[in-house]
Order: C-alpha cells, then structure tokens, then sequence
C-alpha cells in the first residue's frame, strides 16, 4: 500500500439526510473530507494528470454523491462516497469524514462526524 494521498477538506454539500422529517423537508449542510491513497508516482514522473486521479472532479463526485437520494444516517453517506471514491482504478484506500454542524442534538455542540476507512476488496 502506498503512503501517496490526495486530500478534499469541508466539501460543502446542502443536502436532505436525516432521521427526522424536518431534517429531510428543510435540508441543511453537511462537510464531506475525503483522503484517498494511490501510487502518485507516474502522474509526477509524466506529469500527466490522466495518471492520477482528478481532485476537481473527484470533489464533483463527492458531493454529487452527497446531495443525492436522501438517507437517514451519515454513516450510510459515507459509505456511499467510499464507494465512489474506490470505483477508482487508482485508489486503494479511502478515508471519509462526514460532518453534519447542524445535526438536531440538545446541547450546545462544535460538529458531530462519522469516519471511516475503507480498501479496495
């Protein structure tokens, strides 16, 4: 496995994922980051953008992704851009952040996030 990364910070998707119904009526933003491990070597050597993967249109995917076929869970978002992000020939590994800053919990609060770390099967 190669230690070679791209890295896609605060994606900012609006979105109508949630448990509740006003959540899926109303929307709201949700924060996607995404480092994706991949053999940077060639796209270096032949500086040659087809020897990597594209990060503009991968942050398209993502969110793409994200805005999409409403669920209730951001553990569901987030295996869902794993899956997107691995459909890649390139990746080999995937490490998703799905933050939602205005999730409905009843105390004062920064973020609440979901993380996970997927490679390719």
């Amino acid at each position: 496995m190669t230690s070679d990364s791209i890295t896609l910070t605060g994606l900012r998707v609006t979105a109508h994922h949630g448990v509740y119904d006003f959540e899926r009526e109303n929307g709201q933003d949700f924060v996607i980051d995404v480092t994706v491990w991949l053999d940077l070597q060639r796209a270096a050597s032949s500086d040659d953008v087809t020897q990597t993967i594209h990060y503009g249109d991968l942050a398209v995917e993502v969110t793409d992704a994200v805005r999409h076929n409403p669920v209730d869970l951001i553990e569901t978002v987030a295996e869902r851009i794993a899956a997107v992000v691995l459909a890649h020939d390139a990746a080999e590994k995937v490490q998703v952040t799905v933050h939602k800053p205005e999730a409905p919990i009843s105390v004062p609060f920064t973020d609440v996030a979901v993380q996970i770390v997927r490679t390719r099967a």
